[in-house]
């Protein structure tokens, strides 16, 4: 396992730079952008993209195409891979091609169907909304063949780059805001064309690394090849069920539409801390887990396989519920020291504040997502994620009724935190089916020694959190507190949480090489 860990620490290093310049932007964007009608209209047409991007480079494409390629790559011949991969990268540009035409064209329509809210607010700005979506939509062509290019990477072991590209979208949008934004009318536009112009970057930065292996795609159509069908086959189904979590934050962002002004805004900058564990560690480990499995899987080593799901179900609790406790303890610390700059104000902070901790409260089960799901996908496995998935949302749905509607008619401007909650405890009914039928079906076999290691993660983790919680301080230091006062302190408390974490995980009896699961 060594190996699939320093490939895990490669992507997890690569992605906390990125994550790092992501809440950069965030501050950007918060210091020069006030939380109205037009940031809400701008998330919801940068959400849009983003949410494709999720389905295509992320999540089906990844998942379907990689295993694929994995057994082209063990059993087939080099012409055989070249010839995969230009067919799958000419079919797949091409319906990207065409979806994005059809979303420039729909975007009105779009925006209704994902903020039919907007139109019932006096302050919403639709009309804006759609302007600024037909300038990000093209951005899911362009990410999603930078998709492409870093599943063959991935594949071939070269982690690095692919986990570094999705700092360039924060660079680009950084350098946008700041000096771009002057330059328009309605200055937030400068944004939309910083994801545009981000896209395009994040495919061409790529390039190089995938020219040294000599598998440039040359974009070919042929409806009749057969990795292609059969990829297509795998990423039909695994469209939904690879982005269950990103389908109950679009029904979150279509309620939260109808809810007090900000509540989308709030909503997003509480999901992107979130987003920062989860991209750091549960990403990291599901995308250096699906080509190891996906391997095992055609090599027939079902023994190897049930290992590799070992290891990174222990690594992902290890890390995850002391996260989890983290955020839920520092969610106000957090978004005072990050992001109460100019335009974002206390108001912000406290609202924000409360869908953090609803939405961090389901951090441990997005990234058991992230790993389980691989255990299906690789091996070639689509339809029962989407059988769960369906479930999910279904259980989304239900439990927004029976938390959100009772908050929205009490009046409460908090209701958005109703929504991260309805999404946090669909998220741990999606990874329950996805373990309980691993489990059942023997696919995953638990080894020794886990009841030890859930009671040594629990007790260093309430030493953490009694630690935190007496040195932390009250909420009226940090609304008075200078900038570098803020973030002082709360880098000085993240250091404690982690220190403490970790020391007391060696208290009881837990080395440096079981903390890895090696």
């Amino acid at each position: 396992m060594s190996r699939l860990l320093r490939s895990g620490a490669i992507i997890s290093a690569m992605t906390m730079i990125s994550r790092i310049l992501g809440l950069i932007r965030d501050m950007v964007v918060a210091r020069y952008f006030p939380v109205d009608g037009a940031t809400d209209a701008f998330f919801v047409a940068f959400k849009i993209p983003n949410l494709l991007r999720r389905f295509f480079a992320e999540g089906a494409f990844a998942l379907a195409f990689v295993p694929i390629l994995s057994e082209y790559k063990e059993k087939q011949s080099r012409a055989a891979l070249r010839d995969l991969i230009d067919y799958v990268a000419g079919t797949l540009g091409l319906i990207l091609l065409l979806i994005s035409a059809i979303g420039m064209m729909a975007a009105p329509f779009l925006v209704e169907v994902f903020a039919p809210g907007f139109s019932q607010q006096a302050e919403a700005r639709p009309e804006l909304a759609a302007e600024m979506l037909r300038i990000t939509f093209p951005y899911i062509l362009f990410i999603s063949l930078a998709g492409l290019v870093g599943g063959i990477l991935n594949t071939f072991g070269k982690f690095a780059i692919p986990a570094l590209t999705p700092a360039l979208l924060n660079v680009v949008m950084i350098a946008f805001a700041i000096w771009g934004s002057p330059y328009f009318d309605e200055p937030i536009m400068a944004l939309a064309w910083g994801v545009f112009v981000a896209g395009l970057v994040q495919f061409l930065f790529q390039i190089p690394s995938l020219m040294r292996l000599g598998l440039l795609p040359r974009f070919k159509v042929r409806r009749a090849h057969e990795g292609v069908k059969r990829v297509m086959r795998l990423m039909l189904p695994a469209l939904f069920g690879s982005s269950v979590a990103q389908l109950n934050l679009v029904i979150n962002t279509i309620i939260a539409s109808f809810l007090a002004v900000g509540s989308i805004s709030w909503l997003y900058y509480s999901d992107r801390f979130v987003e920062l564990p989860l991209a750091i560690f549960g990403v990291a480990l599901g995308t250096v887990i699906l080509p190891k499995l996906s391997s095992d899987h055609a090599k027939a080593d079902a023994q190897q396989f049930r290992s590799t799901m070992d290891w990174a179900l222990r690594l992902a609790l290890l890390i995850s519920i002391p996260a989890t406790l983290g955020l839920m303890l520092l969610a106000e610390p957090i978004l005072a020291a990050v992001m109460m700059y100019g335009e974002f104000k206390w108001s912000d902070v406290e609202m924000s504040a409360l869908s953090l901790m609803t939405y961090a409260f389901g951090l441990p089960a997005f990234i058991l997502v992230k790993v389980l799901a691989p255990g299906f996908y690789s091996r070639q496995d689509t339809k029962t994620p989407v059988k769960i998935g369906i479930i999910s949302i279904f259980a989304n749905m239900l439990l927004n009724l029976l938390i959100v509607l009772p908050w929205y008619y009490a009046g409460w401007v908090g209701a958005h935190a109703g929504l991260a909650l309805a999404t946090a405890l669909a998220a741990y009914v999606n990874a329950g089916l996805l373990f309980r039928i691993l489990y059942k079906e023997g696919i995953f076999a638990a080894q020794g020694g886990w009841l030890k290691h859930l009671a040594r993660i629990a007790l260093a983790s309430v030493v953490m959190c009694g630690l935190v919680w007496l040195v932390s301080p009250q909420a009226g230091w940090w609304q008075t507190a200078t900038s570098a006062g803020r973030l002082s302190v709360l880098a000085g408390l993240i250091a404690l949480s982690v220190v403490s974490y970790f020391i007391s995980l060696r208290l009881t009896g837990v080395s440096f090489k079981q903390m890895l699961g090696r």
